[in-house]
């Protein structure tokens, strides 16, 4: 059996300014490294960890650095947990997403397990990368626990398909908040939750995507 910790990275500038990021490589700022230290810390507290997996987009990597500091962990990237393609949406305020890409972004708010991003991927796509590369680890890691920093749309999409629901599902399910945990265990095939989006140890610093994402 297998333990994966899911991680959505620390507060990025896109969070802060508002716009949809996919796989632009923005950094973290300093009040997503904090939320991060207190991830690492309240999973070090909790948990013996053997690796960090990561996305390899800043926000996540810095993430997933920190956590494997406070751990003693080693760290290790893959391209294959980064955020989704968001093609042409990348880089756009999530207002103009509304106005310049109405039918495409309509679907990502009211249907998003449907939903292909204008000129990137689609929710689908992403979500049989992600599906990939977490069963690969756990496979790899056989009764360890692992750390996985990665973004909002991949764990929210395992949400999803880890539990054997239609993507048609999606949609009732929120987004988890900067730097939550979430606990998933794997056992020859089988996926199981533990907790989702766990921030309670961030008290005051809690910090989730607004109404128009």
């Amino acid at each position: 059996m297998t333990t994966l910790l899911l991680v959505r990275h620390g507060e990025s500038e896109a969070n802060r300014l508002g716009f949809f990021a996919g796989q632009i490589d923005v950094p973290l700022l300093e009040k997503g490294e904090l939320q991060a230290h207190l991830a690492g810390a309240y999973i070090s507290e909790n948990y013996k960890v053997g690796k960090v997996y990561s996305s390899d987009l800043k926000r996540a990597y810095k993430t997933g650095r920190i956590i494997a500091d406070i751990t003693g962990s080693d760290l290790i990237a893959d391209t294959r947990l980064r955020e989704i393609d968001a093609g042409l949406w990348q880089g756009k305020k999530f207002d103009e997403l509304i106005s310049c890409y109405g039918e495409g972004y309509s679907c990502w708010l009211n249907d998003i397990g449907n939903c292909k991003c204008d000129g990137g991927e689609s929710v689908r796509q992403l979500g049989k990368r992600i599906l990939q590369s977490l069963t690969e680890i756990a496979k790899a890691e056989c009764g360890q626990t692992v750390v996985i920093a990665t973004h909002a749309t991949p764990i929210r999409a395992m949400q999803c398909a880890l539990r054997g629901l239609s993507f048609d599902r999606m949609k009732n399910i929120p987004w988890v908040s900067n730097a939550s945990v979430t606990e998933l265990l794997y056992d020859n095939g089988v996926w199981r939750f533990i907790r989702e989006d766990e921030n309670g140890f961030l008290s005051d610093l809690k910090t989730s995507f607004p109404p128009n994402v």
